[in-house]
């Protein structure tokens, strides 16, 4: 039964590998798509690029949960640390190349800031939660990244990670199967308005803040969340949000830029669709983005094909821009006891398929000159969850150096269309 099982998975790969070279070869050979023949100094330059990597602020202690959540003082690296193999040849405990290094160490992101920028990414977006009337997990943004000396170089901004957390959610070690309910992602209006002027004043002021025309980006996790805070009424949370639009107004910006995250995704029925696309209208947001690329699939380039079928549908269905984002893996077992292989992403997992995908975002930017080029990759350092940037044990700087190689123009994309 394992060899068949193993059997049907490899020939789904390579099934999947050839669906993925297709979208390739179909993709160099459109019009108003880049040539097969197209040589390297048409084409665009690093710099019009902007790649924002997600940042997961977990690895510090938190001095209002740390003790409650993470009591042994080093943040979700408790977790991490104890990833066990769930199968042969599973990748747990995930092994950093630098170290178990506290996210919030201002020296620690110089080092980040430096590799990142000479790799080609340029923009952090933090997680920035908000949970029982106060900020979590805020210090890798506060002490880390605003007290790193080259912070300069990098601009960020944020995304309000306004999820639901279950009590053993990012601590199974400790509250074992208590799955009641920590934290409610959803916020009341008081909460709202301090959040709004807390963004402004620590963040949206920052010289480095990432903006597009001028306007700060504010991006937000979970709109199911959102509309929970205001009754589920989409013209209350559309009041809430022109609230916030305002009083960026007042603090002397054009506007605010509202960048709906989906998290994920899908493929969406036709209904489920038009309604997706009515909300993201009647909200007023400015764009979609995604955290993770969506599709996931034991095979990586499975996965990646499945996500580029998700983002042309919701390309279709949108009259807002839509950013591209190309997710590195996924394994959140050390999270989860029960799960096993079918939740990870262990086949064809390698920095080679993820260029592979990121030069198909790249060449999505290229193909909608009317927005920004911005894509985002999940994520710079998700070790809890498998799908990080930055160097480990096993793959080196394989992931950032295919993305200074995507990003700069040196990937040999014409080879692969011959």
């Amino acid at each position: 039964m394992k060899k068949i099982l193993t059997r049907s998975i490899m020939f789904a790969g390579i099934v999947g590998f050839a669906s993925v070279m297709m979208l390739t070869v179909t993709s160099c050979s459109q019009k108003e798509k880049p040539s097969c023949s197209q040589n390297e100094k048409s084409a665009p330059q690093a710099g019009e690029y902007t790649v924002a990597a997600y940042i997961w602020p977990s690895c510090h202690h938190d001095e209002r949960f740390g003790d409650m959540l993470w009591p042994e003082g080093i943040g979700e690296w408790e977790v991490i640390q104890k990833g066990n193999p769930r199968f042969e040849g599973h990748y747990q405990p995930r092994l950093p190349l630098w170290g178990y290094e506290m996210d919030n160490d201002p020296g620690v992101v110089e080092k980040w800031i430096d590799v990142a920028v000479n790799h080609g990414v340029n923009v952090f977006v933090y997680d920035w939660y908000w949970y029982d009337g106060g900020p979590f997990l805020e210090s890798a943004l506060n002490d880390g990244f605003l007290k790193a000396k080259n912070n300069s170089k990098m601009q960020f901004y944020i995304m309000w990670a306004n999820h639901d957390v279950k009590r053993n959610y990012w601590n199974v070690h400790k509250f074992t199967d208590d799955t009641s309910l920590l934290w409610n992602g959803a916020v009341d209006w008081d909460n709202f308005k301090i959040i709004v002027e807390r963004v402004i004043r620590q963040y949206f002021h920052q010289p480095n803040y990432y903006k597009i025309d001028g306007m700060p980006v504010f991006s937000v996790f979970s709109v199911g969340k959102l509309l929970e805070s205001f009754g589920g009424s989409v013209e209350e949370t559309r009041k809430a949000l022109d609230y916030f639009r305002e009083e960026v107004k007042k603090a002397g910006f054009p506007d605010l830029h509202i960048q709906w995250n989906q998290g994920g995704g899908s493929m969406r029925s036709k209904e489920a669709a038009a309604q997706f696309s009515e909300q993201v209208n009647k909200m007023g947001f400015n764009s979609v983005a995604l955290y993770n690329m969506g599709g996931m699939n034991e095979d990586y380039v499975v996965y990646g094909s499945n996500s580029v079928k998700i983002r042309e549908q919701m390309d279709s269905i949108l009259n807002v821009p839509l950013f591209p984002c190309v997710s590195i893996g996924w394994d959140d077992t050390p999270r989860f006891p029960a799960k096993g292989m079918q939740h990870v992403v262990h086949y064809h997992n390698t920095p080679e398929s993820f260029a592979a995908l990121l030069y198909k975002a790249k060449q999505y930017a290229d193909n909608h000159p009317g927005q920004p080029k911005l894509i985002t990759i999940n994520a710079w350092n998700e070790w809890v969850e498998g799908s990080y940037l930055l160097p480990d044990m096993l793959n080196g700087y394989g992931y950032l150096e295919a993305v200074k190689r995507v990003m700069s123009g040196n990937y040999d994309a014409v080879s692969r269309c011959r």
